[in-house]
Order: structure tokens, then sequence, then C-alpha cells
């Protein structure tokens, strides 16, 4: 799959033809226009995904070993809630969405 620069994003092509043939021509957004736009989207929240992508793999770190540590018992599902909500991964009630 070739890729293309565009706002200094390496866009795959696949998604620049859609973009370009298909999704912008009516809208009357220039394609520039569009592609600087997503550029900055990205920018701004690239900090915000990559601690995200750090709590994740956190999480997940944690899961594997409580599995591993458990390997060959009979499923406890009631333990595996209790880890889930120990860790942060399940919560008892809905949080506000923080920015």
């Amino acid at each position: 799959m070739g890729y293309q620069e565009r706002a200094n994003l390496r866009v795959a092509q696949p998604l620049l033809d859609f973009v370009e043939r298909e999704a912008l021509p009516g809208t009357g957004v220039e394609a520039a226009t569009f592609w600087q736009g997503l550029a900055a989207l990205v920018g701004g929240l690239s900090a915000r995904n990559k601690e995200l992508l750090t709590k994740r793999d956190a999480l997940q770190a944690k899961i594997d070993a409580w599995y591993s540590a458990r390997a060959g018992q009979p499923v406890d599902v009631p333990a595996q809630l209790a880890l889930l909500r120990e860790i942060g991964y399940l919560t008892t009630r809905a949080q506000p969405v923080q920015d």
C-alpha cells in the first residue's frame, strides 16, 4: 500500500483517494484545507493518545500477570471482576468524561 504526504501526515492511498475523490467534491472544502485541519486535530490529540496507550499497556500487563498467576485454575468470575474494578478497568458507576 502506498502513502502520500499531506500537511505533514502520511496518508494511505485508499484513504487519500476516498477523501479527495469521493468525500470532498461538492462540499466546498478544499483538499488542502481538509488535510491541514486533520493534521492540526491529530497533532492536538497525539499527547493524549500516547498517554491513553500507555495506560492501556499498564492495564493489560496487570491483567496478563493475574491470569498467568492463575493458569490452570478454574474460572472465578467474581475474582476477575474484582481485579478489573481494583485496577480501574471497570467502575461501579459512570464517570464524567474528562478532557
